[in-house]
């Protein structure tokens, strides 16, 4: 067992009392720490750690207390004291025999400490160097250990905090860290691009992820690629480096117009994956893929930003992202080292990386809003100072969104509306020279609701999804069992080059699509024939007359004399196409599903929704759904991220569930034997029985109240295979009023894309 002295715990890496640990504030010592044992776990294994506390000069008084905390991320499960035989099991014990209590506490210490096991001396003390044996995951009366959480960590970190003199005040004492390594691969994913022209040089990635989604570098050997079209440069082995857990294929090309797939097989030629479908022109703009939210160990995340802005580029194969740190939490010194890092990282026509934050003011001041900058070296203007010490810029700070897009009026710079933990309230403020964008899903679920907002209040922005994710995994994080509720989103951008001056065009004219992490290609143009024209901005910033056109493009405003529009809408998925909807604002016009309908095909089941805009807008829905005559033949799951949920066929008519949305949704698909009889589907929210024949293409809607809550039962073909849509339809545009005209696209497998809209004016 090896001693270590007490750490000091990087200034960056906040939520401590003060920032050096080494030694107390008063210069005393209040302890040491040994910890064993040390190295790389496995996700979601099961261990055992033991920690001891020797205490130090100034002894642990009755009633004071010592703390072992880990970071919120942590979705291992809660810790528990009383049954010697379950997961979680933890003692502790002190050398002279004093009796202790414990007790779990769920926010024990500023973020993002806020996971805690607090230990209290009862009826005695300790005295300098007597020990306090802490078993995390005790095994000794049947526990299978301590159940490690579902996403890998470089240094997942016990950091161990003392109340020796019992005031209430915890001091850290010390830190001791492992890793957490991804298990096997289950699932491969080949990433391409999704629009490129004629001869351009482009690149293929391939990873390998477990059961819940991480990357592996666990690779078999004999992986090989290939194309259902001639790709120039393209090998036929993948080569992933030692301990890589992604590989790219550079410097391929394809130098005639079409659609292409790329295939990876295994030694024995079966297919592990098929790529999203890449589409090939001679001219116009091309799509670049990213997540430009998410956080790293230094604030509320794990992992430093390095490891964060490598995972994006090599693993995730991202064109475009950038770092996010919760502004409240951002030293001058972090503050700098993220424009450091955005520099070294950034390199156009490869991967462009921008400075930025996120300005995390409460909801009643603005919520949560994402601000990019374009070059390195811009002011911060912070929500607050919440968490800092250093005060001394304080004046800097924006409070309020009016303060902040009045700070930032000026600056080469654009701003997102974000739903976080803490919601965005758009209409605090607006200008749209600024915000351009509202994210409408990220990994806490989907917010269609931000963008109807918009529509409301009378905005003009574009749609943009990313991940705002937490776990070192920007571009490809999956929720795990923790609060987060969805995939983490993707933004492609139309742009003419890869490069942060015509990614921050792309931003500034609306002119992208998010998803909920597939790669898709989607295409929206307005046909606006003779006497119509396009804004080169908003009118609203800047009086300007509308340039002629007789086309437009997703994002664009547009003027237009006539009564309705034409919209021609190109989809190419990765999957099947369940519908495609057509909407003007809030209202859905038309519905579009590329297949014939089968009113005995198979039975698909969607439960969706939240309970209200806030934080705890987790909707758990349990329950069952049974049939009286008809037989279950098979089932699959539609977005089912947490393993640990019970979801399955019990017997041969019925299937339990239990799962979460927040504000997504998720379901299964049931296929059956025979249609007769009835069906009844039984939740804590919401229950309901039909006949089986009654159910066709149309949906069955069971409203659950909360927002957009509900459950639909709806028929699908047995078998689709339909991945590609090309319409063109018309549309009738309401006076008076700006016509926001964007689409919905849903795929078989329950991914989601939305177009920014086309804003027309009469």
């Amino acid at each position: 067992m090896k001693r270590t002295a007490v750490p000091k715990i990087p200034d960056n890496i906040m939520g401590d009392i003060w920032p050096d640990a080494s030694p107390g504030p008063d210069g005393a010592n209040y302890g040491t720490t040994s910890f064993m044992p040390e190295g790389r776990f496995p996700v979601r294994s099961f261990q055992s750690f033991q920690l001891v506390y020797t205490v130090g000069e100034f002894g642990l008084d009755d009633t004071g207390a010592i703390m072992v905390v880990t970071r919120w991320t942590n979705d291992g499960g809660a810790v528990q004291f009383d049954d010697p035989s379950a997961i979680n099991y933890v003692t502790a014990h002190a050398s002279n025999g004093v009796p202790l209590e414990m007790y779990a506490e769920r926010y024990p210490h500023q973020r993002p400490w806020y996971n805690g096991i607090r230990i209290t001396v009862k009826r005695g003390y300790l005295s300098p160097d007597d020990t306090i044996t802490i078993v995390l995951g005790d095994r000794s009366k049947g526990s299978p250990g301590l159940r490690l959480q579902t996403f890998c960590e470089s240094a997942y970190e016990f950091r161990l905090l003392a109340d020796v003199c019992a005031t209430g005040v915890f001091l850290p004492v010390s830190s001791h860290t492992i890793e957490i390594g991804p298990g096997s691969a289950s699932k491969w994913v080949v990433t391409a691009p999704t629009l490129r022209r004629t001869g351009e040089p482009f690149s293929l990635g391939v990873r390998g992820e477990d059961e819940w989604g991480n990357a592996t570098d666990q690779i078999p050997a004999g992986l090989t690629v290939m194309a259902d079209r001639e790709v120039k440069g393209l090998p036929k082995a993948v080569t992933f480096t030692s301990g890589a857990r992604g590989a790219s294929i550079d410097g391929l090309c394809i130098e005639h117009e079409g659609e292409c797939r790329f295939s990876l097989l295994n030694p024995l030629g079966e297919v592990l994956a098929v790529s999203n479908p890449m589409i090939v022109r001679d001219n116009g703009y091309a799509s670049y893929w990213g997540d430009l939210h998410g956080q790293s160990g230094e604030t509320v995340g794990i992992n430093p930003m390095r490891e964060y802005l490598e995972f994006a580029r090599d693993v995730a194969f991202l064109d475009v992202t950038s770092h996010q740190a919760n502004d409240f939490q951002v030293t001058n010194d972090f503050w700098q080292q993220i424009n450091e890092l955005t520099a070294a990282f950034n390199k156009d026509e490869r991967f462009v990386v921008f400075p930025g934050y996120e300005w995390s003011a409460n909801t009643p001041l603005g919520g949560d809003h994402n601000v990019f900058f374009s070059t390195e070296g811009q002011q911060i203007h912070r929500s607050s100072h919440a968490l800092l010490q250093d005060r001394s810029d304080i004046a800097t700070d924006a409070n309020t969104l009016p303060e902040l897009f009045s700070a930032l009026r000026g600056q080469d710079c654009v701003v997102f509306a974000h739903v976080g933990g803490r919601p965005a309230d758009i209409s605090k403020a607006e200008d749209p020279r600024l915000r351009t964008a509202v994210e409408v899903h990220s990994d806490w679920g989907t917010f269609e609701w931000i963008l109807t907002d918009a529509f409301r209040l009378g905005y003009r922005v574009g749609v943009v999804c990313n991940s705002d994710g937490h776990k070192g995994a920007p571009g490809a994080c999956y929720p795990g069992a923790s609060e987060f509720g969805a995939y983490s989103g993707l933004t492609c951008f139309l742009a003419d080059n890869l490069s942060r001056e015509d990614i921050f065009k792309s931003m500034r004219q609306r002119r992208h699509y998010g998803t909920t992490g597939c790669r898709m290609h989607l295409e929206v143009t307005a046909l606006l024939g003779e006497g119509g024209g396009v804004f080169p901005i908003d009118p609203r910033i800047e009086p300007v007359d509308p340039v002629p056109s007789a086309t437009a493009l997703m994002g664009d405003i547009v003027r237009l004399d006539g009564d309705q529009m034409d919209l021609s809408i190109h989809v190419e998925a990765h999957a099947p196409i369940e519908r495609v909807d057509i909407l003007n604002g809030a209202e859905t016009v038309q519905t579009l599903r590329p297949y014939a309908p089968d009113p005995t095909g198979r039975l698909r089941v969607i439960w969706q929704g939240a309970e209200y805009r806030g934080r705890g807008r987790t909707t758990h829905w349990r329950g069952s759904i049974k049939f009286d005559q008809a037989r279950i033949r098979d089932m699959k799951k539609i977005n089912a991220w947490n393993l640990d949920r019970v979801f399955e066929i019990k017997d041969d008519n019925t299937i339990v569930f239990d799962a979460v949305t927040t504000g997504n949704f998720g379901g299964c698909d049931i296929w059956l034997n025979g249609n007769e009889g009835r069906v009844s589907i039984e939740s804590e929210l919401v229950s309901g029985d039909f006949g089986l024949a009654e159910i066709r293409g149309e949906e069955t809607v069971l409203d659950a109240g909360g927002l957009d809550r509900k459950l639909r039962l709806f028929r699908l073909p047995n078998v689709m295979e339909q991945c590609s849509l090309v319409e063109t339809v018309s549309i009738q545009l309401a006076p008076g009023r700006d016509n926001p005209l964007w689409v919905r696209v849903v795929t078989e497998d329950g991914f989601v894309a939305w177009s920014s809209p086309i804003y027309v004016t009469k």
